[in-house]
């Protein structure tokens, strides 16, 4: 600014350093002062900006510079402004870290930015002025480069399979300029060159990733602040499984053993396992060795299909399947039999084969060349046809077809044969007359009727008699022969009673049956109706044999749907043989099993079978005639065999029973093994039984056969299996004894007599359930336990009851039932194979019981205690009582410990408290620590007061610390805070909630109260926390007698001096503060470092006439005219502190503060907040 008059300085002393400041620069920077109406020069030029700043982004803490450069005559004064306001540089403040260059341009020694306070940061502009103007460049931002070290996302573990695209994912720390990424793997940066990598974003994507892909990635942010690197994050590349050797497809003979190789590598290690395609792997057959390998023994033509090995790992799974072909030799499975015929009538001879691949099978009658193949053309074959499952059909048959049929099956696995005779009967060896309903036994009452059935059937058509008592009925008025057969006699007589025969007879034979008639008065019919064909049982279906021996057939039949009036109960069995009779014969009755074996046959005889039920009303017709069989011939021992040989090469046969396989729940397959073979074995006889019952006998007629099907077996039930060599009625050594159990099915039939009774136990309605197992021959296994349910049929409710009990328990109690609901109780049997038949409901209802509705109290607080639910809440409800006492204590532990180690630990939320300003122990507490060197001076006093002699004690006591008292007064403005117009946060101190000093003091001094300060009354949204914990105790080096100076301090103030003395520290910073009148004076203990005083208020745009702080006067004047308060701003960083310095400024009509900076090389921040009582209080 151009100066109107030379101004001449009279009192230097009168000014401030900011005017001090001015007139240096005057000196420095001669100006031409214009005088009021004086020219401009023509050579002058008005300022010209000729380099305009730039913007620029800095990293904190970094040096910077605004460029800024202008051409004038005269040279132009350059000056800066900042967001309008003008910047103070070093030549205005040597302490400034801005420096203003002989260039004009603006240098930043460093860049000083803050949470809160960013003092550098903003849009500058430099003006250029002389006396004919001024010149403003152009806007250049200052911006302070940040990078937070918290990313916003890290990158995550990743595992993928060899091949797969993997992808990592981060967003970087907020910064500015906002950072760029880049990757690391194993602390070398990703080659981004890569074309299977790609970075994008924050994404790293690797296709097709590999195995050397693998590693620790680290995302780095970068900007210009540095970087910053993420967690790291691995990458795990697993590999697939791979086959290094697979299965192969294989063919292998029956009995051979095969192996399937499978080896395969990956990452992590697969495991190996087998599965067949078509089922589970045979069983006990079948083992995975050590190398992974599969090995079958005694291959089976069932195990045949595809093995698959599955070779499997956390990232993948791999299957490689070889197929298995079993060559089985053919076998006859059924073979023809001997048959015998008549002429003109049509014959079959069943061969059933097996192997693998299945043999082609075809006939050959013996003695004749002429093959007989499947499909063969009627024109070849004639009266000759084999089907395509093997039989031989021969229709028409004449008496030169008699002799013996060859089957024949072959295939690449060998070959077999079998061959069955063929005779042709003449008209003599036609089957007798066969009687299909006899007379039955009767009883009637004389004068009445009796009908005397006796329905025939035969070829030719027989001719019917009647006998009584072995003689034939001569005519007789009263007896008739009706045209069906049936024989009546009227009027019966009591003579009439006897045996009646009826006798069929033909050219092939006769047969008889015999009915027994009892006449008289009290007589009636045992068998009312028993001529009723419904109520007698159906024929059997036409009897098989399946066994023959010397002198023995075996047969089985069908029983018939239809049973009648009543069960069928047995079976009877008729034979018929030419060379034994001309006549049916009874040869089985009681027969209770659909299959039976005849006995005390003749050998070589041709014998017929025919079979009828029998229930309560009689027998049924005759099944159809089976097929003609000729039991065996004689032994070998009546054809010159040595039988002692045969029994003795028996002996020596040793025949091996393999583990029996259970089929289904009725069959089980038998194997086994022959160590010595014998020209004498006919067969092998199979024995077996349930455990403990008796034997049964199946015969396998084949020498060469190693397997055969048990059927008909009980369901569920344990059997016990041997097997030896037989040579017709010889028989060699017994195998070992082997068991096997039929697999169980669920019971067929449900429990049987389920009763249910009502019983009272305890004041509860309670029901027993008792019954009786299923059958024996319905189990179907062996029971393991009976479900009980008791269901109530009540919509609302549906109350149930279930319960399983063991299996040999049959009975139980249900308890917990409600009155006047209905019931319902089912009991079904349980076996391995599950839950079988329920039993038919029992209904039962609860009846209603006065008792049930007045149940004592007690009893329901029992049922309440009970109940799970009030048990877990009383165990959470103990839980949390225990986990508060808990914390209380370990609060009430802390707080004590705090107490014996002068810790003052609170948390405070600024705010004004109340008016007492006896409590302000937390202004100290709030100082960090800080070195501080004694100044070597004498400090200033500032006004008289009662503290004099104290403040004379303390500046003279050799202690390295400086005293300072300034009286304050009360402020008595109410609102003063809210009416500041800067920020309060940097007027209003935190305050603590509590302060404990209690310890130090030599008078005993109290625990400061808490007064009215207790509770701020607002809140800046600010939460500390700060600890005070002071150093061991040092002994004073001070004489006793100079303590006793300190007497007139309150408890407060001496707690604070003894906790200067016990500290070892040179870095403490204490206050003492007292009351008098309307005055509060503090006492600041400052020990050891340089520091730097500035009394002042807030800068203002002018400097005014300095005024030291010294003598009574202006301390007096400053009581008078304005409001104190108290702060402590921030270090002043000055690099140099080589001596003591205090400059105290005082501005009128501010708000005042006190800010001291610690100028030592820690460069420790520490701050005095402002002490106001009814303000801040």
């Amino acid at each position: 600014v151009p100066f109107r008059k030379l101004v001449y300085i009279h009192n230097i002393e009168e000014y401030s350093p900011s005017s001090l400041s001015l007139l240096t620069l005057l000196t420095r920077y001669p100006l031409s002062l214009s005088i009021p109406g004086s020219r401009p020069r023509l050579e002058d030029a008005p300022p010209r900006i000729v380099e305009h700043p730039s913007d620029l982004i800095v990293s904190k803490g970094e040096p910077a510079t605004l460029n800024c450069k202008a051409e004038g005559r005269p040279s132009p004064m350059v000056e800066w402004y900042k967001d309008s306001e003008r910047v103070e540089t070093d030549r205005e403040d040597p302490r400034s870290h801005r420096m203003l260059l002989p260039s004009g341009s603006l240098f930043f020694l460093r860049i000083v930015h803050g949470r809160r306070s960013k003092p550098d940061e903003g849009v500058y502009v430099c003006v250029a002025r002389n006396y004919l103007g001024e010149a403003v460049s152009r806007n250049a931002s200052l911006e302070v480069a940040i990078l937070r070290d918290d990313f916003r996302q890290t990158p995550s573990d990743v595992v993928v399979a060899a091949g797969e695209p993997a992808v990592m994912e981060c967003i970087p720390p907020r910064g500015h300029p906002e950072p760029t990424i880049s990757w690391k793997r194993n602390n070398m940066k990703v080659n981004d060159h890569d074309e299977r990598i790609t970075i994008r974003g924050g994404k790293l994507m690797i296709s097709n990733t590999r195995k050397s892909d693998a590693g620790m990635f680290v995302c780095v942010g970068t900007n210009m602040v540095g970087e910053r690197d993420s967690d790291p994050a691995e990458l795990v590349v697993f590999e697939r499984p791979m086959f290094v050797k697979r299965p192969v497809n294989q063919v292998v003979l029956a009995d051979d053993t095969v192996d399937f190789l499978c080896e395969a590598h990956g990452d992590p290690a697969p495991t190996i396992r087998w599965r067949r395609e078509e089922g589970v792997l045979p069983r006990g057959r079948s083992d995975i060795r050590s190398d992974h390998s599969l090995r079958l023994t005694q291959v089976r033509a069932e195990d045949e299909g595809t093995y698959t090995c599955v070779s499997e790992n956390s990232v993948g799974k791999a299957e490689a399947s070889g197929s298995l072909q079993v060559h089985v030799p053919p076998q006859i499975v059924v073979r023809p039999r001997d048959q015998i015929t008549g002429q003109g009538r049509t014959v079959n001879f069943l061969c059933g084969t097996k192997g693998n691949p299945p043999p082609a099978v075809f006939w050959q009658k013996e003695g004749s060349q002429i093959l007989l193949f499947p499909i063969q053309e009627a024109a070849q074959s004639g009266r000759f046809s084999v089907s395509l499952s093997g039989e031989l059909t021969i229709t028409d048959v004449h008496s030169e077809d008699s002799g013996y049929y060859i089957c024949q099956a072959i295939s690449v696995a060998g070959s077999i044969l079998t061959k069955a005779l063929l005779e042709v009967e003449t008209s003599s060896d036609r089957v007798p007359p066969i009687i299909r309903q006899g007379p039955a036994n009767q009883t009637l009452a004389p004068g009445s009727t009796a009908h005397l059935q006796c329905h025939v059937m035969g070829n030719p058509l027989p001719s019917i008699q009647w006998e009584k008592d072995g003689q034939r009925i001569l005519g007789d008025e009263r007896v008739s022969l009706m045209e069906n057969g049936m024989f009546q006699i009227t009027n019966l007589q009591e003579t009439d009673s006897g045996a009646y025969t009826c006798v069929a007879s033909s050219s092939s034979g006769e047969t008889t049956w015999s009915g027994v008639l009892t006449v008289k008065e009290s007589g009636g019919s045992s068998v009312p109706q028993a001529s009723e064909p419904f109520q007698l049982p159906g024929p059997p279906q036409k009897p098989v044999v399946t066994d023959v021996t010397r002198n023995s057939v075996t047969l089985t039949w069908q029983p018939n749907a239809h049973e009648g009036g009543a069960a069928v109960t047995s079976y009877i069995i008729e034979a018929f043989s030419q060379s034994a009779g001309s006549t049916w014969q009874t040869v089985a009755d009681l027969v209770k099993l659909e299959k039976h074996t005849v006995s005390g046959l003749f050998p070589n005889t041709i014998y017929l079978f025919i079979v009828r039920a029998v229930n309560a009303y009689g027998l049924s017709d005759p099944s159809p005639i089976s097929e003609p069989v000729r039991t065996q011939d004689v032994s070998p021992t009546g054809q010159g065999v040595d039988h002692r040989q045969v029994q003795r090469e028996l002996g020596e046969v040793g025949v091996h029973l393999q583990e029996p396989v259970t089929l289904t729940a009725s069959s089980v397959q038998v194997s086994w093994t022959v160590d010595r073979q014998s020209q004498y074995i006919q067969g092998y006889r199979l024995l077996y039984r349930p455990s403990g019952g008796t034997w049964q006998l199946q015969d396998v007629k084949a020498p060469s056969e190693r397997l055969v099907v048990v059927a008909d077996l009980l369901t569920g039930t344990e059997y016990e299996i041997k097997i030896r060599p037989y040579f017709d009625e010889f028989q060699g050594k017994d195998s070992q004894l082997l068991l096997v159990r039929t697999a169980a099915e669920v019971p067929s039939a449900p429990p049987r007599a389920v009763t249910v009774v009502t019983v009272k136990l305890s004041n509860s309605s309670s029901i027993s359930v008792s019954w009786e197992p299923p059958p024996a021959d319905m189990q179907n296994g062996i029971l393991q336990e009976y479900k009980v349910w008791c269901v109530g049929n009540d919509t609302q409710t549906r109350y149930h009851i279930n319960t399983t009990v063991d299996g040999t328990v049959l009975s139980t109690v249900l308890k917990g039932l409600l009155p006047g609901i209905l019931y319902q109780v089912e009991v079904a049997a349980v076996t391995s194979a599950g839950v079988g038949i329920h039993s038919q409901p029992v209904s039962i209802l609860i009846s209603e019981s006065p008792q049930n509705h007045n149940v004592s109290l007690a009893e329901q607080i029992t049922d309440v205690v009970k109940q799970p639910a009030f048990i877990a809440g009383i165990g959470g409800a103990c839980w949390v009582i225990l986990m508060g006492f808990s914390v209380w204590i370990y609060c009430r532990r802390k707080k004590r410990k705090e107490l014996s180690h002068y810790t003052a630990s609170f948390n405070y939320t600024p705010g004004m408290l109340g008016g007492n300003m006896g409590n302000y122990p937390w202004l100290a507490d709030s100082w960090p620590t800080t070195n501080l060197v004694h100044s070597g001076k004498e400090a200033v006093n500032c006004c008289t007061s009662k503290h004099d002699t104290a403040e004379r004690y303390y500046n003279g006591m050799r202690h390295d610390m400086i005293l300072l008292t300034m009286a304050i007064l009360f402020c008595t403005q109410p609102g003063i805070i809210s009416s500041m117009p800067f920020d309060l946060e940097e007027w209003c101190p935190p305050l603590p909630e509590r302060t404990y000093l209690i310890e130090g003091c030599e008078e005993g001094p109290a625990t400061p109260l808490r007064g009215d300060a207790s509770s701020p009354a607002t809140s800046y949204s600010h939460q500390s926390t700060a600890t005070l914990t002071p150093s061991p105790r040092e002994e004073s080096r001070h004489p006793p007698h100079n303590t006793a100076r300190l007497h007139h301090l309150d408890g407060q103030q001496l707690a604070w001096y003894d906790m200067t003395k016990q500290s070892n520290s040179k870095s403490h910073i204490m206050y003492v503060q007292t009351h008098s009148g309307n005055s509060s004076t503090v006492v600041i203990l400052i020990t050891g470092g340089w520091w730097h005083l500035n009394w002042g208020g807030r800068p203002t745009p002018h400097p005014v006439q300095p005024q030291p702080l010294r003598g009574s006067t202006e301390c007096r004047q400053c009581q008078l005219h304005h409001t104190w308060s108290v702060t402590l701003n921030a270090l002043c960083k000055h690099t140099r502190v080589n001596a003591p310095h205090a400059d105290v400024h005082k501005h009128i009509h501010s708000k005042p503060e006190v800010h001291a900076h610690a100028c030592t090389p820690t460069e420790n921040v520490l701050h005095l907040y402002p002490v106001c009582n009814s303000c801040y209080s």
